[in-house]
């Protein structure tokens, strides 16, 4: 069984309240709980929050809510802890993290993850991109002759449940899958929220 989940816990310190902004003409959590919910191949979606104002709005947009204890929803708990509350109370064979604050995603990237984990036989599937920063001083490469590293975005993840289970969010095989500039958006402060804004009302952006 192939669980979704999102988390999306109150209490946001750099946004207040930030998984139900309005982005775009919809609460941020919107965006991602339409695109969950068209999902071929997840099984069971859920939103995972101890807020009843997410659960209600949540539920509003069709997902499913999962009550988080208080104690998994203060800004020190790893998302592995969330996750593990999640396949502890829903069993499943893979469960497939999918972000609020990520809110730009492609119709199809999620089935998409989904089977590139299944037929490559990975353990975990990240979403992200190859990050050539490097340090001011560190450096003394042009900037094309710099080989990068690939930096996980927050967008999609797909783990095998038993990994969660122990703690794991990585195994052994590990899955890279880059996708677009526009879908690298994580918000993290109000102009994260503001690019993220602008995206989403583009009927189309570069690929």
């Amino acid at each position: 069984m192939i669980l979704g989940i999102t988390p999306a816990r109150a209490g946001s310190k750099g946004i207040p309240d930030k998984n139900i902004k309005m982005v775009a003409g919809k609460p941020l959590i919107a965006w991602t709980i339409e695109k969950a919910l068209r999902s071929r191949l997840i099984d069971k979606y859920v939103v995972s929050t101890e807020d009843g104002h997410i659960a209600a709005m949540s539920k509003s947009f069709g997902a499913a809510v999962l009550d988080r204890p208080s104690a998994l929803a203060t800004d020190s708990i790893p998302t592995i802890d969330v996750l593990r509350h999640a396949v502890a109370e829903i069993p499943c064979d893979i469960v497939v993290l999918i972000q609020a604050t990520s809110p730009v995603r492609h119709e199809g990237l999620i089935d998409e993850c989904i089977k590139d984990f299944l037929d490559n036989g990975y353990d975990s599937l990240a979403t992200g991109f190859i990050c050539t920063y490097v340090k001011y001083g560190d450096n003394s490469l042009r900037r094309q002759e710099i080989p990068g590293f690939f930096y996980d975005d927050g967008n999609v993840y797909v783990i095998k449940a038993d990994l969660i289970k122990n703690g794991d969010r990585y195994g052994k095989k590990i899955g890279n899958k880059v996708i677009s500039r526009a879908e690298n958006v994580e918000i993290d402060d109000t102009f994260d929220l503001w690019v993220a804004d602008m995206i989403l009302r583009e009927k189309k952006w570069p690929r």
